[in-house]
């Protein structure tokens, strides 16, 4: 039997196989009724068919998908669901979004080969993403999807966006796979994970991966622990007592907006810890500029090095090479006997980071991505063992704290909002409570017994949400959608109804 990654995205002609049912399923009939009315009220017509990606939450491991270490997320039931409909004669891409007052409707050319204006951020940006990268693909793969053709599209996203929860991973996944069904192709859904983070660099961001490999592979009930290169989701069964609260810290996490300083920035910054240490570690410098591109390509030589210490720890070789006092670009080219613009010449976004960096903090980063890469089998190994069910939620929300002070103090990608909503969590009952997602704002999650669910919510409502109510930060009414109980929930979908 094909693993589950082999497979292609499946096709439903209803909504419970992937709503479940009760008042989901109520929910989402009522969101496709009002999609295919946007629809029909922008362009005339009903779709032909429809694509939904999720959101994902991040349980564990975090920033480290783009140095090649495994990571351990679970889908959301939050998704965008994307309606298409071909338009023959007319070589134009028309995206609607239901939230017409906050979207507005964006046009562009039907070419795959255009280039997006980065400068100018516009929503329906996500959209052609997919676009492109189906194209390149499908190009790629000697397949052939025919005569270029307009798009009627609309888009309905419920993952709350700048949230840390991957919106713009299930906005560009839903534009893929619609694109995809639409033109009649099929990829396997290890193929359309890859595609789909290959897809989002189009808007400048250093993907890793693991939001795409989630939202297309996710199975309801499980979380998954995603391998890279190639990439493998592995099912992962969460001990039944614990549920998840995820609450949003309502400091907007704007990735590709702030990647140069932020995101982008921590991408760079690893990329440099790496080479360096290699080259401390015997390789040659040109080697290292040449070879190593992740933190991951040096941990053999780092583990070998802590053994001559009776140690398999990475973060010894860390300690012992690079120091904690901030690198300036004129230290760090000292040792690698390059200049910084010329080891990132082919990557703009990351001359974009050496344009604004004022200086590089490689012991941090890379104390960071060695540590938090092991929690993450930590978590899994945890999950798997004979512990009874209340020492592994112990255990479990142990290593979700390490993970927070990691990512706060080390990898610098917190904000006060989230420091005060972590506390806050584990103040009433968390087991465990950290960032989840790029960081610098956006969601906390949370590790709670299911048995103090409903009081630990209020407990939040009142603590942290009251006052940003009080402020007009955010309507009372819209509550839910800040802060919510998830278990979790199923991957892609293509819906023809």
């Amino acid at each position: 039997m094909a693993r589950h990654e082999e497979l292609p995205v499946p096709v439903f002609k209803s909504l419970e196989p992937v709503y479940g049912t009760g008042s989901q399923l109520e929910e989402a009939e009522l969101r496709f009724n009002n999609l295919k009315s946007k629809f029909i009220e922008f362009f005339g017509h009903a779709p032909d068919i429809y694509a939904r990606s999720p959101g994902r939450v991040n349980l564990i491991g975090e920033h480290i998908d783009y140095e090649g270490y495994s990571v351990l997320p679970m889908a959301i039931r939050q998704d965008t669901i994307v309606a298409i409909r071909k338009i023959e004669g007319e070589k134009v891409l028309k995206i609607a979004n239901v939230n017409s007052e906050k979207y507005t409707i964006c046009n562009y050319p039907a070419d795959p080969d255009q280039e997006l204006d980065l400068k100018n951020h516009r929503w329906g940006h996500y959209f052609i993403c997919g676009y492109k990268g189906f194209y390149e693909y499908a190009k790629s793969k000697g397949v052939d999807v025919g005569q270029i053709v307009g798009l009627e599209v609309v888009v309905d996203g419920i993952v709350p966006t700048g949230s840390g929860l991957s919106s713009s991973a299930a906005f560009v996944c839903s534009s893929t796979i619609a694109i995809m069904a639409i033109l009649g192709a099929s990829f396997p859904k290890k193929e359309l994970a890859q595609l789909t983070c290959e897809c989002e660099r189009h808007i400048g961001t250093q993907s890793g991966g693991m939001d795409q490999a989630i939202s297309v592979m996710a199975q309801s009930g499980f979380a998954a622990l995603i391998d890279f290169n190639p990439i493998r989701a592995t099912e992962v069964q969460l001990p039944a007592g614990g549920t998840f609260v995820i609450a949003h810290s309502l400091a907007e996490s704007q990735k590709a907006v702030t990647a140069a300083t932020n995101y982008n920035n921590r991408v760079v910054e690893c990329r440099l810890a790496s080479i360096v240490l290699g080259i401390k570690l015997g390789m040659k410098a040109e080697e290292a500029v040449t070879n190593v591109k992740t933190l991951s390509d040096v941990e053999g030589l780092c583990v070998s090095f802590a053994g001559t210490r009776g140690s398999s720890d990475p973060v010894l070789a860390v300690k012992e090479f690079l120091k904690e006092e901030p690198y300036s670009a004129q230290d760090i080219e000292e040792i690698v006997n390059e200049k910084l613009e010329v080891i990132f010449a082919d990557s703009p976004s990351s001359l974009d980071v050496l344009r604004v960096a004022k200086h590089f903090k490689l012991h941090q980063r890379a104390a960071h991505v060695y540590s938090e890469a092991k929690r993450v089998y930590a978590f899994k190994d945890t999950v798997s063992s004979k512990l009874s069910e209340e020492d592994m939620l112990k255990k479990l929300g142990d290593l979700m704290n390490e993970s927070h002070y990691s990512c706060s103090v080390l990898y610098e990608c917190s904000c006060p909002e989230l420091e005060e909503l972590v506390k806050i969590c584990r103040d009433n009952g968390a087991l465990g409570a950290r960032l989840t997602g790029a960081g610098w704002g956006g969601c906390a999650v949370a590790l709670v017994k299911e048995s103090i669910v409903p009081q630990f919510i209020l407990n939040l409502k009142d603590q942290f949400f009251q006052s940003r109510i009080e402020k007009g930060v955010i309507k009372k009414s819209d509550l839910g959608l800040y802060i919510f109980a998830s278990k979790p929930s199923s991957g892609a979908a293509i819906i023809e109804f």
